[in-house]
């Protein structure tokens, strides 16, 4: 096991920008209305939830599958993390 195990801050961040990172990968920024990613890991335990909106006629994917697709990144990004 590391001895330089990632802070709660960096785990945050990292599932954070991978989930916002995906989401802008899939749209424009200019497309997407709202988009809130909220992450937190405490106790071991990783939660992100990915809210987007974007308007029908500018929606290029499902914004569903887009959110959840988001959400996905972020936690495989912080398997990456911990695997460092």
């Amino acid at each position: 096991m590391p001895t330089n195990e990632p802070t709660a801050d960096d785990v945050v961040q990292t599932a954070s920008d991978a989930a916002e990172g995906y989401v802008f990968s899939q749209y424009k920024q200019s497309a997407v209305r709202d988009l809130d990613v909220t992450v937190t890991f405490e106790d071991g335990v990783l939660e992100v939830d990915v809210y987007l909106n974007v308007p029908e006629d500018d929606a290029e994917a499902d914004p569903e599958q887009v959110a959840d697709d988001a959400a996905l990144a972020a936690r495989q990004a912080v398997d990456e993390l911990f695997e460092e």
